[in-house]
């Protein structure tokens, strides 16, 4: 059954190759694993930071049966942003939402209707930056959820979310020399700037780096889901 999920529009093969060349051990990586990244299915900015929002910090499948109700109270589609401010804070609770995350979502609705929050046109004509300037506006949205966007829905492939838990013990994993007598813990994650200056050679294929460093958690054991 197909999911609607599509291939990135750049060229996977070049970036593979391109960072096997300037790293050959993130290469031993690459040549490890396929690169299979698809991208979720393009809902407008609007509709796919409405569910970043619901699912932070919860379990999936909590987040998956709130975010079921609330599509079913709107009749299996995602409400337009007026119809999202227009509903009452009594009905959108008995979806499942905290009181924060309605009024984020609202906050979302608001800054959709002036603008702040681009169509899905008119992303795709922004800077990586200006899409982070602006979408860091909305009321519960940080930088981390913007680079998720960035890269699973957009396709963008220069990303590098150093604040990453996947990432961080990805790099760690691969790059840093850890004690084998030891099981991995916090203490032995990779540092932003450990991560930062060994990533200026991957430029531009950071986001397929960051992919492989999810990877190499799969590799080393339990598989780490992608971020949402």
């Amino acid at each position: 059954m197909m999911d609607g999920r599509r291939a990135v529009r750049y060229d996977a093969a070049l970036a593979c190759t391109t960072l096997t060349a300037v790293d050959p051990k993130l290469g031993q990586l690459i040549q490890r694993v396929p690169f299979t990244l698809k991208l979720k299915s393009q809902h407008s900015p609007f509709e796919a930071l409405l569910e970043s929002i619901i699912y932070q910090q919860l379990h999936g499948k909590a987040a998956a049966a709130i975010l079921r109700r609330l599509l079913t109270a709107f009749g299996e589609l995602h409400p337009t942003p007026q119809l999202l401010i227009e509903t009452s804070d009594d009905r959108l609770r008995a979806c499942g939402l905290s009181a924060s995350k309605t009024k984020a979502l609202r906050d979302l609705a608001a800054k959709t209707i002036d603008g702040t929050v681009p169509t899905l046109t008119a992303i795709r004509r922004l800077s990586d930056d200006e899409i982070l300037e602006r979408l860091t506006q909305v009321r519960g949205i940080g930088v981390w959820t913007v680079q998720m966007l960035l890269i699973f829905r957009l396709g963008r492939p220069d990303i590098l979310p150093v604040t990453d838990y996947g990432v961080r013990k990805g790099f760690a994993l691969t790059f840093l020399r850890l004690p084998k007598s030891k099981p991995f813990d916090a203490s032995m994650l990779a540092t932003a700037d450990q991560i930062e200056r060994r990533a200026e050679k991957w430029r531009p294929w950071r986001s397929v780096a960051s992919w492989y460093l999810w990877r190499a958690c799969d590799l080393a054991g339990k598989p780490m889901a992608l971020p949402d």
